[in-house]
């Protein structure tokens, strides 16, 4: 692939996938959120399986591995984004989006205990360090306002990720077979079904949809693109440029984010949430301090 459709790539899934917040934020006005990303689950996983259908061969679990990935992927993976939407009806897609960027972090710090060849060592832990003092930085928790609706929608998103990052190392513990886009279809139904289970348990109600253009163009969107097209394009991108790289996508997506929710929705930005996103990018670039040396050899052994 050359070197301007890799970026034009990359381009396109940080796009996507910094819209899918405001997305969230807009939709929210309309469905009840266990619902709405159920929704969006079912409509990603019928447009993933249905891509694999017509591409591979290898469409179903078929090993011990494959049918604990799905599953382990369905309710902690895919079951896990359930609380970023809870969690985003009190606060803005870009706060949101911020938090989410920990998820390199936390899936690091999960890893070490869960997958033996990808220990923390040294100066990973200071990384680790700096990035949940980002997140505090972000949410500020005060013993008296722990109630906020602010302080509560930030503790769930963080929660989202800290769940989904654990479905992440729990997949790649299970070392499925099956290609990637099928498993991901299979546990994105298990995770809708958990999700619509949770909703009915808690009191949501189909009554509560209010069905209009721009609730069917939330679900749709975020169904085709960040939870279909998103994603294949993502993988694309990984096998193309490498995990640490792709990894990127994740802290450029919260400025997209927070530009179209400054733009469309009106959010406010303030000065200490920008400053606990600088402290989780350190985070991430003192985790990964050894692979990002490594590229930057790369990069001055072709520039010489």
């Amino acid at each position: 692939m050359s070197r301007s459709r890799t970026l034009a790539l990359f381009a396109v899934v940080t796009v996507v996938y910094g819209t899918a917040f405001p997305a969230v934020k807009t939709g929210l006005d309309f469905l009840p959120p266990l619902l709405f990303v159920a929704a969006r689950n079912y409509l990603a996983a019928v447009l993933l399986l249905g891509y694999v259908g017509l591409t591979a061969e290898y469409r179903t679990p078929r090993t011990r591995g494959d049918w604990a990935a799905v599953l382990t992927g369905g309710a902690f993976l895919m079951g896990g984004v359930g609380f970023g939407f809870v969690g985003q009806q009190f606060i803005t897609s870009g706060v949101a989006a911020i938090i989410f960027s920990l998820s390199p972090i936390v899936t690091g710090l999960l890893a070490w205990p869960l997958l033996p060849d990808e220990r923390l060592a040294g100066r990973d832990y200071l990384g680790v360090l700096l990035g949940f003092l980002g997140v505090a930085i972000i949410v500020r928790p005060d013993p008296s306002a722990l109630v906020d609706p602010a302080v509560v929608g930030k503790l769930l998103v963080f929660v989202g990720v800290s769940v989904v990052a654990l479905g992440t190392v729990l997949v790649r513990r299970s070392r499925p077979e099956m290609p990637i886009p099928a498993l991901t279809g299979w546990a994105m139904v298990i995770g809708a079904t958990i999700q619509v289970g949770f909703a009915v348990a808690i009191g949501e109600s189909l009554a509560a949809v209010r069905v209009t253009p721009l609730a069917i163009g939330m679900v749709g969107y975020l169904g085709v693109f960040p939870g279909a097209i998103g994603f294949v394009l993502y993988l694309t991108l990984m096998a193309e440029v490498g995990a640490l790289k792709a990894n990127l996508v994740t802290y450029l997506t919260p400025v997209v984010a927070l530009v179209v929710g400054w733009l469309f929705l009106a959010e406010r930005v303030q000065p200490v949430t920008l400053l606990g996103f600088g402290v989780i990018v350190a985070g991430f670039a003192l985790l990964e301090s050894r692979e990002l040396a490594g590229e930057l050899a790369k990069y001055r052994g072709l520039v010489r």
